[in-house]
């Protein structure tokens, strides 16, 4: 029902709800990784965090070694055992900072603590940062459309959208365009030619925004179709959401209703009802209305609606509602990091077992020596403390022989006084 036609037909009672004029865009596709969640930080991040953690692995193995104040070079402070940083185990405390659980007990310097802090603070902070645009990344995918009103599809210009041409969406275009130009005439009117206003207003001051003029403007500059279908097609070829169509809102929520990959973005303007159209002055306008008043009251239109627009013909569709959740598209890649860290782990397992069974075993002859050298080692030592302990008497030189572990037949004694 428009004011056009009224004057020249007749509209019976409305029996259809409330249309009026709406936007249509298809879902944007989404490329499916497995490895996506890498993907939130670039290339030259992960490079320079690798390369952060190697750093950091040998600097903690340098300052505990050459610190005089670690616990390697500073037996009488730690007298009991302490965690030795070597190269492997500093790449591991670096590594293993960035899990929940830490690096385990840290360097004993000050130095090597003061690294370990500034490298903690590190940790913490690319965590964070990870976490939070992980959180976002995996956020703004789930979103169905860039646009939500009229209004966001008109400042943008990513989009681009059109009409039928010369349909009724397209002249109410133009109508709402000729009205914002006569109240910009009328608003200039009455900041130039009356005096009483001019310390009021200003022409700058225009408080209406021309909205409809730049979406006028944007549909002419990308061309109207000359039929709803080719508009559908036009929305159907653009996998990334970036064309839409702005057409009746009832042909719409029908094509959506047939089509999964359409969706009807923001809320109806322009409404207007359905009517059946009579002639002038026809004797057929009261009696219809009667009948569609009768219909309505027996709740008739609600069952065909119930009937032609339930929800389960939209079941064969894949539901991409955001509250579905995460898939596992999306983080496959860290179950896949897992299962290759199990089978990493199973190859280095094998590795060692056959490095094992084939180290170089000792042959008889150089285990005869070493008896023999450990043999004399043994016995240098008792003589040493012989000549340095002179307090020692026989008996507890003899009892001191006794707890060497290799055993000896015949030991030299000689008197305290021919020392």
């Amino acid at each position: 029902m428009t004011s056009e036609r009224e004057e020249v037909i007749d509209f019976v009672a409305p029996y259809f709800e409330q249309t009026g004029i709406s936007i249509v865009i298809r879902k944007p596709v989404r490329k499916t990784s497995l490895f996506k969640f890498m993907t939130v930080l670039r290339l030259e991040v992960w490079i320079s965090i690798v390369v952060a953690l190697i750093v950091t692995g040998i600097m903690i193995w340098l300052l505990d070694k050459y610190s005089p104040y670690s616990a390697r070079n500073n037996k009488e402070l730690y007298p009991y055992p302490c965690r030795v940083f070597t190269l492997k185990e500093s790449f591991w405390f670096a590594l293993t900072s960035f899990t929940p659980q830490g690096g385990g007990e840290a360097p004993k310097a000050l130095s090597g603590r003061t690294l370990v802090a500034a490298y903690w603070l590190f940790v913490v902070l690319m965590l964070a940062t990870f976490t939070a645009n992980l959180a976002a990344f995996l956020t703004v995918e789930r979103m169905q459309s860039p646009v939500q009103s009229l209004e966001q599809l008109s400042r943008q210009s990513r989009i681009n959208y059109t009409v039928v041409e010369n349909s009724h969406t397209h002249n109410y275009f133009r109508n709402m365009k000729n009205a914002e130009d006569i109240l910009y005439t009328a608003w200039k009117q009455i900041t130039l030619n009356s005096s009483s206003f001019e310390t009021q207003y200003r022409v700058w001051d225009y408080p209406i925004r021309e909205q409809y003029g730049h979406i006028l403007q944007a549909i002419e500059k990308t061309g109207p179709v000359p039929n709803a279908s080719v508009g559908y097609q036009k929305v159907m070829e653009s996998e990334q959401g970036e064309f839409a169509l702005i057409h009746d809102a009832s042909h719409i929520r029908y094509e959506v209703y047939r089509n999964c990959n359409l969706t009807e973005v923001g809320e109806l303007f322009a409404e207007q009802p359905y009517s059946v159209a009579v002639q002038q002055g026809s004797q057929l306008n009261e009696e219809i209305s009667r009948r569609i008043l009768d219909l309505q009251k027996d709740r008739y239109f609600e069952t065909l609606l119930e009937k032609y627009w339930s929800t389960p013909a939209k079941s064969s569709c894949h539901s991409t509602d955001d509250n579905e959740g995460i898939t596992l598209e999306s983080l496959g890649g860290v179950f896949i990091a897992t299962l290759f860290g199990l089978g990493l782990a199973m190859v280095t397992l094998s590795v060692e077992i056959f490095y094992h069974k084939n180290k170089k075993k000792p042959s008889v002859k150089e285990s005869v020596m070493n008896k023999s050298e450990k043999l004399m080692y043994s016995q240098s030592k008792i003589h040493t403390e012989l000549l340095t302990k002179k307090e020692f008497g026989v008996e507890n030189v003899m009892m001191r022989s006794k707890l060497v572990r290799p055993k000896i037949s015949f030991i030299n004694v000689m008197p305290r006084e021919f020392y």
